[in-house]
């Protein structure tokens, strides 16, 4: 009697001590903000043995998977998510990201307008919008979501930045020297927009002197592309 009450009693507290599905979900939710990103998966997976639609638990592990460059399995992890619970912007957004990675733009632009229906405030799914449609060519939408952003973050560099790309591929050079200014003016260690612009400055405009000016600055900032034009047109 003594052994099979004493037997009981273990097994009662064994699953006692056994860890919570939440308990599961914070210690990887630390792993993953710690950058232990195997370590990590192995908790959401614990979590998904207990519960397999744990909406949170599928869309943390994609966000592991994803950083781990992993984007078809990411991508999966966020699909189901999003079949579990569809009322949340992140899991799209999230999926967006892997596509856009994946250099998928439409998928990824699909994804982003799903994100933005669900919570129109959040700026990086316009901004990451605007990269796949910039992907995809789509200069004036690209154009309008930069705008956006820059409309409620004017200090974002690369905003700026990718509004001049779309600029550019949308034949107005004038607007995106201005957005190249903006860009230098805002971050003096990107070598691209100093490139961008002396390039922009000389082929548009005629401005060989601002424009060498900036290829050089270009250069001295490690953007070895620079030397090309440099060499050509800078002598």
């Amino acid at each position: 009697m003594r052994k099979s009450v004493l037997f009981v009693f273990l097994f009662a507290m064994i699953f006692a001590c056994s860890p919570s599905e939440q308990e599961l979900m914070d210690e990887g939710i630390k792993l993953l903000e710690a950058s232990e990103l195997e370590k990590s998966i192995e908790f959401f997976d614990r979590v998904l043995e207990k519960n397999a639609n744990n909406t949170t638990a599928l869309n943390a592990k994609g966000v592991a998977l994803y950083q781990l460059k992993k984007y078809d399995a990411a991508i999966e992890a966020f699909t189901l998510s999003i079949s579990a619970d569809s009322t949340s912007y992140k899991p799209f957004f999230n999926r967006g990201n892997a596509y856009l990675e994946k250099k998928s733009f439409k998928e990824a632009v699909m994804d982003y307008n799903q994100a933005n229906g669900l919570d129109p405030s959040v700026l990086d799914v316009n901004y990451n919008r605007g990269l796949a449609l910039l992907g995809m060519e789509s200069y004036e939408d690209a154009i309008f979501d930069f705008d956006q952003v820059i409309q409620q973050d004017p200090n974002r560099a690369l905003a700026h930045f990718n509004k001049a790309k779309a600029l550019l591929g949308n034949n107005d050079p004038v607007a995106a020297a201005n957005s190249l200014v903006a860009t230098v003016n805002l971050d003096k260690q990107n070598g691209p927009a100093y490139y961008l612009l002396g390039v922009t400055q000389m082929s548009a405009f005629g401005q060989k002197e601002e424009g060498c000016a900036n290829l050089k600055m270009a250069l001295s900032l490690g953007f070895s592309e620079a030397k090309t034009w440099i060499d050509d047109f800078c002598k």
